[in-house]
């Protein structure tokens, strides 16, 4: 049975390569999503945003901080939800500032409208593939191709909610 850590470090290792997520935050009109560039992502999958002071996903925060962080490529998806803070700390600020902000913050890392979001990481999950190539829905992938009693399979899944670890057991699904 794979141990808590090793799920933990897992996560840590398929977040840290992406440089982009979806950040989604609860709004007065449901739920707004947006791509987020990662300023900075801890072992512990808590993780940092930059953002304008006058974001509204900084009023949507203030509202209700419970945010869900998505990542995704091809082949692997995480999710981490948690809690999201604003961060105002100037040093925290000029040791994450990245000069790709710029753009959004011409006066670079002293611009007082430039701030962090932290997400305080409480549960997370991920799932990355190997056996084939994911491919659009009803179209098969590579691997069914080759063998059309076999569907895709994950290689490896986990659950972490608040350091609990919740394996489930993987199997080959057989035959569709």
């Amino acid at each position: 049975m794979t141990s808590t850590t090793e799920t933990k470090q897992h996560l840590f290792d398929v977040l840290k390569g992406f440089d982009t997520a979806m950040l989604v935050t609860h709004s007065g009109n449901g739920l707004h999503v947006r791509p987020m560039a990662i300023a900075e992502l801890r072992p512990d999958a808590d993780m940092y945003f930059s953002t304008s002071l006058q974001s509204p996903k900084i009023a949507e925060i203030d509202a209700n901080p419970a945010v869900s962080v998505t990542f995704q490529s091809r082949a692997q998806f995480a999710s981490v939800h948690g809690n999201a803070y604003i961060v105002r700390d100037r040093a925290l600020i000029e040791k994450l500032w990245s000069e790709a902000w710029r753009i959004w913050f011409p006066g670079g890392k002293d611009d007082p409208s430039l701030c962090l979001i932290r997400v305080e990481a409480r549960e997370g999950e991920y799932c990355w593939y190997t056996r084939c190539q994911i491919r659009p829905r009803g179209r098969q992938s590579l691997c069914q191709r080759r063998n059309p009693e076999r569907r895709c399979q994950a290689k490896r899944q986990g659950r972490l909610i608040d350091g609990e670890i919740f394996l489930p057991q993987l199997r080959d699904p057989g035959p569709k």
